[in-house]
Order: C-alpha cells, then sequence, then structure tokens
C-alpha cells in the first residue's frame, strides 16, 4: 500500500505517521517547465484540505498550490528560497511544506498514485 496520495490540481501528500510532506508531482513539474519561485505560508500557519495554501511560478505559468490536508505547517522547505529548481530536479524528494495533520481521514478523499496516472492521462488528451 502506498504511502503517496494525490489531488486532481497535482499536488501530492507524502504521509510518515501523522506528518505530510507536500509537494507538487514530476507531472506538475513537466507541465511548468522551470520554476522559478515558491510562495510558502509560514511555519506554524495552517492549511486546510482542498483549499489554496501558496502558488509556484514558472518561466511558463503561475499556479495556486492547494493542500491535500489539513493541519498545521511545522516546516517549510526553505532550500526551495534559493532554489526553487529543485523542484524540476526531483519533486518527490523536495517537498514544500511539511505538515502536522488534523484529521488523518481526508487521505480517503485522495487519489490513489494509480488514480491519479489515470487522472495525467485523461489530461494528456
Amino acid at each position: 500500500m502506498s504511502n503517496v496520495y494525490y489531488l486532481p490540481s497535482h499536488e501530492y501528500a507524502r504521509i510518515e505517521g501523522n506528518t505530510a510532506y507536500i509537494g507538487i508531482s514530476r507531472f506538475a513539474a513537466e507541465q511548468l517547465g522551470n520554476v522559478v519561485y515558491v510562495d510558502m505560508p509560514e511555519a506554524d500557519d495552517d492549511v486546510t484540505a482542498g483549499e489554496e495554501f501558496g502558488a509556484i511560478e514558472s518561466v511558463k505559468a503561475a499556479s495556486d498550490l492547494f493542500s491535500p490536508v489539513s493541519g498545521a505547517v511545522i516546516e517549510i522547505n526553505e532550500e526551495l528560497i534559493d532554489n526553487p529548481r529543485l523542484i524540476n530536479e526531483d519533486p518527490e524528494a523536495h517537498w514544500i511544506i511539511k505538515v502536522e495533520m488534523s484529521d488523518k481521514s481526508e487521505l480517503d478523499n485522495l487519489l490513489s498514485p494509480e488514480a491519479y496516472a489515470e487522472h495525467c492521462k485523461s489530461e494528456k488528451h
């Protein structure tokens, strides 16, 4: 069973215990192209499942970022402040925010890796 879940808007949540590492999928990173800026919340901010928590900008476009889960931001990935292109290199390794989840049952509303792969295929057409 996977510990990674997705929103249709291409954010992932990698779950370790009660902590969610949230970032964008490889598909999203490829669609965006070279990432030039990531707007992140502050540590201790709250995020809500399905609601905007920041934005990501590339040379091609800007996109809002939506949280797959609700909870408190316990850490932001400070490496991305100076080097947002790390997301292009490996979006799964370079998460954007780390969240202490307040309701693990929200994971039931997210896409499995298999369902997400199907969703991406439908977007390519």
